[in-house]
Parts: structure tokens; C-alpha cells; sequence
């Protein structure tokens, strides 16, 4: 399928996650997305902590062996759930028991999107309470068959845009995203960083100029000063690595829901 295949969709309303991002933002607040490793421990209650910490919204991940945008705390996470016996059947029937009142998305790649098949996974996520998808193995150019599936489900396809887009395929990005525009903030693998990389501002200034939809920085927001310097730009942050490793260091959900408030506090501060 070409890329003029993939354009927007009819949609004419904004889905549970875009709407909540939205909420925050017309408040004058800025966007808190924590991302958690499906199937680790008892991972339903730091789902739960992380709500009761102020996420607008949650990243579930579904672990997958070969895990392409995952650095070693994310793989590790992944790992273990695999490990524990982690399928996305499971996670996706534990989610739907699990009533956090935040609007979740799920986080996998495309070989078990696949094999699940598209039709049947989008039904599947509705079905169970989680209102948007992260896919970031499949680009735009080749996204048509499951944005077709998502679409007719309303699972909302938050798309990733990297800093080397140009401002022609940033524009196709922005305009196929649901739920908000996922702009990756450095070239790599997600995990921690000391500071945050000049490119992170630079891709949500670029994202900002050509789209209303929430901009939300991801890969690479390891504190929460880092993420009050690139909300100088983004609408919000994905923090993922240093919850994960948060939960694989204490297995606690008091101390994932003192991390999460941490950001939130620092956000809400600015």
C-alpha cells in the first residue's frame, strides 16, 4: 500500500486517549504517559499506581522476543514476562479487569500484531478497555492494512515520527496520528540518559509547526527536570526506562506511584 493510501481517517472526534491529553493540555497542564511492561510481577497494580499518580494516560507494553525500540531495562522487563508466561491474550484480558479510569494504549510490534491478526486484535483491545495502539516497527508506508482494522474498530494508532523525518513525511505522520504524535526524541534504542538530547526539542518544534494533535516526546526522558525542559516545546513526555527499571529494582507499586508523582509534580510546577 502507498503512502497516499494512508492517509487521515473519517474519524471526526478524538478517542478516550487523545481526549484526555487534550483535557490536560486546555488546563494549561502538561502530559504524563508512564509506559509499563505487561505481565511482570503484579504488574495490573503499578498500572493502578501509575493512574493514582496523575498518567493522563498508560503504555502498556506487550513483551515480544525480538524487541527492536527496546533498550536493555525495557528487554530485560520483556524478558522476564516472557518468561512468566506473557501472551497478548493475557495482558490484554487483564486489562480489561483492570478499571484504572486512564485511558490505555498498548505498545507491541508487528509480528504479533500479525499472527493475532489485525481485525481481531483491534476488537480485542476495544473489547477490553484499551483505546490506542503503538506499533513502532511498522512505518507509515506499510500501515494501511492495520490503520484500515484500527479505524474501523476506533482504536486510536498513535504514530511515531523520528528526527530524521523530513517536513513532507512529518506532515503525513501527524495527519494519520491518533491519540497524539509520538515524537521519538533521539536516534536509538529507548533507555536513560544523563541529559537530554538537543534533538528532542528540535522533532516536537518540527511536530508542533504542522499539527494541533498532542506532541508528546518519548525515548530518552529519564527525570523529571528532563521532562519539564522538552515540555518547554512538547505537549508532554513518555517516561518508560526509568519506571521499568523503578519496578524490576523494587517490585513495589508505592514506589512506581513516587516516581510517577515526581513527574507529575515537576510538570505541574513547569
Amino acid at each position: 500500500m502507498n503512502a497516499s493510501e494512508v492517509g487521515d481517517s473519517a474519524r471526526t472526534a478524538p478517542g478516550a486517549l487523545q481526549a484526555s491529553l487534550e483535557s490536560r493540555l486546555a488546563a494549561g497542564g502538561k502530559c504524563l504517559v508512564p509506559y509499563l511492561t505487561g505481565g511482570l510481577g503484579e504488574w495490573t497494580t503499578f498500572v493502578q499506581a501509575a493512574a493514582s499518580a496523575g498518567a493522563d494516560g498508560i503504555e502498556i507494553g506487550i513483551p515480544f522476543s525480538d524487541p527492536v525500540m527496546d533498550g536493555p531495562v525495557i528487554q530485560e522487563a520483556s524478558e522476564l514476562a516472557l518468561q512468566a508466561g506473557a501472551t497478548p491474550p493475557g495482558i490484554l484480558d487483564e486489562l480489561g479487569r483492570c478499571d484504572v479510569r486512564v485511558p490505555l494504549a498498548v505498545m507491541t510490534y508487528a509480528n504479533l500484531v500479525d499472527r493475532f491478526g489485525y481485525e481481531r486484535f483491534a476488537a480485542s483491545m476495544i473489547a477490553n478497555g484499551v483505546s490506542a495502539a503503538i506499533l513502532p516497527d511498522i512505518p507509515l508506508e506499510e500501515s494501511g492494512a492495520w490503520c484500515a482494522a484500527a479505524d474501523a474498530h476506533g482504536v486510536e494508532t498513535v504514530m511515531l515520527a523520528a528526527p530524521t523525518g523530513s517536513d513532507e513525511r512529518l506532515e503525513r505522520i501527524v495527519d494519520r496520528a491518533h491519540g497524539f504524535v509520538y515524537a521519538v526524541g533521539l536516534l536509538g534504542i529507548t533507555g536513560e540518559r544523563a541529559e537530554l538530547a538537543d534533538s528532542a526539542k528540535v522533532i516536537a518544534s518540527r511536530l508542533k509547526a504542522v499539527t494541533d494533535k498532542p506532541v508528546l516526546v518519548g525515548v530518552g526522558i529519564s527525570t523529571p527536570e528532563q521532562a519539564v525542559e522538552v515540555c518547554e516545546v512538547a505537549d508532554g513526555v513518555v517516561v518508560g526506562s526509568a519506571v521499568v527499571r523503578r519496578v524490576l529494582e523494587t517490585r513495589d507499586a508505592e514506589a512506581v506511584a513516587e516516581l510517577i508523582g515526581s513527574f507529575r509534580d515537576a510538570l505541574d510546577r513547569g
